[in-house]
């Protein structure tokens, strides 16, 4: 396309405005920063929608589109659904809000520990292992003076939520303090930036709090791990008793179907919790028809089981969904490569599209730096020769 310009126009003028054009490109092609606060239809979504930053806004984020399923009302605080496969989060409400975890930190302290402590070894309980343990906090049965092996004291945390068994491990692991350094830094690792450790065992502390997404990064990294996953799974088992062992059935009622709340088909897993000041909390995946999702629901405003009925709806909106619906963020760290070798099968993540504006941006400069210097050449030339 020709550009005819005025005759009268000075060239200096042209070249001022190729350059106002440059930026007016750049600021035109530049990340908009508004919020949307409910959903983002994906007839409207760009590549810049996609990124992390869409999570970090108010209320429901989700690109949806004509002939998918509404999102479900629910009313947690804040929750999440994502494809454990691949890392793409399907949709979230308020998923970075701080919020008090309880017993779903659980899953960053196995993270972090079940490494350094092989499932056999054996440990004599002391008084100090227990030192320090919270009033009213959810107990296993750990005695002083009682021999168990490390892989007794997980079916413990898992199971049970045992806070008793949660000390035992710490202290096996360097000390409460140190742990809970551990479990800090390795929330940085896999881009859990909202976490703050007080109290590894997920008793309400002060300034302690997590996130929707964090606690579904959580999730997936344990789904990794054969041990975490095996844990996290089991619905009844024994433990060690003064004389005789007793048996444990694991409090995740949508894994087990009790205490009235139907099981949920498919589900494998991973941890629930509750204290007075979270309320109820869960990271629930399932595994249907080779996808395997993740939700994690934060505090339903009613009490009682409704965390797992929301944790319900969510998962069957995930599976009507998956694969037909863009994604709004990843539980990815920046640029990390999608791992090959993990007990869940992992698929090659949607290149970031990012590079697309990148590009743009430095393609907008480019046109307009370039019309500005061949316009100052003419008018140098008509200069010279008078």
């Amino acid at each position: 396309m020709t550009v005819a310009f005025p005759y009268r126009i000075s060239p200096r003028r042209i070249a001022v405005s190729c350059c106002a054009l440059c930026a007016v490109g750049v600021l035109a092609l530049a990340p908009h920063p508004a919020a949307a606060r409910t959903r983002t239809d994906a007839a409207g979504a760009s590549s810049t929608d996609s990124s992390q930053r869409l999570l970090y806004r108010s209320g429901t984020q989700v690109h949806w589109r004509p002939g998918l399923p509404e999102v479900p009302e629910v009313t947690a605080l804040s929750w999440l659904v994502a494809d454990a496969d691949t890392g793409e989060v399907l949709a979230g409400y308020d998923a970075h809000r701080p919020l008090p975890p309880a017993s779903t930190l659980k899953t960053l302290f196995a993270l972090t520990v079940l490494p350094a402590l092989p499932g056999g070894t054996r440990h004599t309980v002391t008084g100090q292992d227990l030192a320090g343990i919270g009033p009213g906090s959810s107990l296993v049965g750990v005695k002083a003076g009682l021999t168990y092996q490390v892989s007794d004291l997980w079916k413990g945390v898992f199971l049970h939520s045992g806070n008793d068994a949660v000390h035992v491990l710490a202290s096996l692991n360097g000390g409460w303090r140190t742990t809970a350094r551990q479990m800090q830094a390795k929330a940085r690792t896999l881009g859990a930036l909202d976490t703050r450790v007080v109290s590894p065992d997920g008793y309400d502390a002060p300034g302690q709090v997590s996130s929707a997404y964090d606690l579904a990064v959580f999730g997936r990294a344990g789904l990794r791990n054969a041990d975490f996953a095996r844990y996290c799974a089991t619905t009844e088992s024994s433990f060690p008793g003064d004389g005789a062992p007793y048996e444990i059935a694991n409090t995740n009622r949508l894994l087990t179907g009790r205490d009235g709340v139907t099981a949920y088909s498919g589900l494998i897993g991973v941890k629930n919790g509750y204290t007075s000041g979270a309320g109820n909390t869960l990271v629930a995946a399932a595994r249907r028809g080779g996808r395997t999702l993740v939700v994690t629901v934060m505090h339903p405003r009613y009490g009682g089981f409704a965390v797992y009925e929301e944790a319900r709806r969510l998962l069957d909106w995930g599976f009507a969904t998956s694969g037909r619906i863009a994604p709004v963020g990843s539980l990815l760290p920046p640029r990390q490569p999608v791992p090959r070798s993990t007990p869940v099968a992992v698929h090659a993540a949607k290149p970031d599209d990012d590079w697309l504006g990148a590009g743009a941006l430095a393609g907008a400069v480019g046109v307009g730096t370039g019309a500005a210097v061949v316009a100052l050449r003419r008018w140098g030339g008509r200069t010279s020769r008078g």
